[in-house]
């Protein structure tokens, strides 16, 4: 007998529970969404668009902390008591979010248990992800740390399929993401397009071969000139 499939969580029957307040905001490119800092007292959910998320050190320092493409959540530290945000969002391109007060959220798991079951297990399958973007970090040469944050940003692996044109993103902000120099994602970039791993044509196209980087094992980082 085959097993069950598992359902996926449906973030629309969940946002439209009964009882759920909400408000749809529109975001320019670049507008800050929420900054770090600022009172945690929401949850919000991308809608259309996509937000970048970075965390600025005491000594002024930006780092990239992850991107968000539409039908995922941010914010959701709040649920988890924490009373400020510890980082800021802001919109890539221009963005749909749906802005949830934290006390509906909170309130929802009490009224509505299978849809809320599914909601904690997203949020338990995102905070994998960001362990596994720690080991990444950690253990991995930045030509495969790239190659796998191209790979995410595209959601290879995702059950809806990967989108193979990203979204407008930078060099720069690839290597804050990556946590290398933007001379050597420039490199492995030229790299990826020449092996035809990637393509430019009207947009960033990710290929399903770029998967190999990923797979190999690591090497030290060769000499990039600056």
């Amino acid at each position: 007998m085959s097993a069950t499939p598992k359902r996926r969580f449906d973030a629309k029957a969940f946002l439209n529970s009964p009882g759920m307040a909400r408000k749809i905001v529109e975001f320019r490119p670049g507008q800050a969404i929420y900054s770090q800092g600022e009172a945690a007292d929401t949850v919000l959910y991308i809608q259309e668009g996509s937000v970048k998320l970075s965390v600025l050190s005491p000594a002024g320092k930006e780092a990239v902390v992850g991107v968000l493409g539409r039908d995922e959540f941010f914010g959701e530290g709040a649920l988890a008591g924490q009373p400020v945000r510890l980082s800021t969002a802001t919109a890539m391109i221009a963005s749909k979010i749906l802005v949830v007060p934290k006390q509906h959220m909170i309130r929802l798991p009490h009224q509505q248990h299978a849809l809320s079951d599914r909601f904690i297990a997203h949020m338990l399958a995102r905070n994998n992800r960001l362990e596994e973007d720690l080991v990444d970090q950690l253990f991995n040469a930045s030509e495969k740390r790239l190659a796998r944050t191209l790979l995410l940003l595209a959601r290879y692996g995702k059950p809806e399929g990967p989108r193979r044109v990203l979204p407008k993103i930078s060099q720069e902000v690839l290597a804050e993401m990556v946590g290398t120099t933007r001379s050597r994602v420039n490199f492995f970039m030229n790299k990826f397009r020449k092996l035809g791993f990637i393509e430019y044509n009207g947009g960033l196209k990710v290929h399903h071969a770029l998967l190999s980087i990923v797979l190999h094992d690591s090497h030290p980082d060769p000499a990039v000139p600056d």
